[in-house]
């Protein structure tokens, strides 16, 4: 009988990894896709936003991952936040013109139901496809979630698939808004109270 699989903090050394995790994770994520819909700009860009959204994970060691990097998710720590400056930068490299609009009212929103207490926030959570079924994604889940209730805070996501919403129900989030604009897919932001 094989050892259940750990989770570890992801050093500067499997970061590479972890991130190539995500991106394969999110390859059919709505929200992903919609943003960049053309598959060889999606390879180009997500890397990089994945890096610019949640990447101060790893400088924390808060970014997660299980045994070969089959699973990873990055937790960004109260106070800490995405690298604004990277992601506008990315966005005016990458969007296109006739969703700008859009972007724009998605993030608004965000920025809307972002929590302003202090609170863990989970950007990124993702499995490579190869591994999805296996439990990966809940020994992260609980792996993180443990230390926000061991330190009394909140937890806030915002989730971009639908498929995903009862796994995050199952971990004790809470539905909190809707974000949507135009021909944008719905954003649900999530936040799990402190206990």
């Amino acid at each position: 009988m094989s050892a259940a699989p750990e989770v570890r903090s992801a050093d500067a050394n499997i970061r590479a990894n972890a991130i190539s995790t995500i991106v394969l994770g999110f390859a059919a994520d709505p929200m992903a896709r919609w943003v960049w819909s053309d598959p060889s700009e999606y390879l180009r860009i997500m890397p990089r936003f994945a890096n610019a959204f949640g990447g101060r994970a790893f400088e924390h060691g808060t970014a997660y991952i299980t045994e070969g990097a089959r699973a990873a998710a990055l937790w960004l720590p109260p106070g800490v936040e995405p690298d604004e400056a990277e992601m506008d930068a990315i966005m005016q490299e990458s969007l296109r013109p006739e969703i700008a609009e859009d972007i724009e009212a998605v993030m608004k929103g965000m920025a809307e139901h972002h929590p302003r207490g202090p609170h863990w926030y989970l950007p990124l959570i993702a499995a490579d496809p190869n591994w999805i079924g296996q439990g990966l994604g809940a020994l992260l889940m609980k792996h993180a979630l443990r230390r926000c209730d061991e330190e009394g805070i909140a937890a806030y996501l915002e989730s971009s698939n639908p498929r995903n919403m009862s796994f995050y129900e199952r971990h004790g989030f809470e539905i909190v808004g809707r974000i949507q604009s135009g021909s944008s897919p719905v954003l649900t932001p999530m936040l799990r109270p402190a206990s």
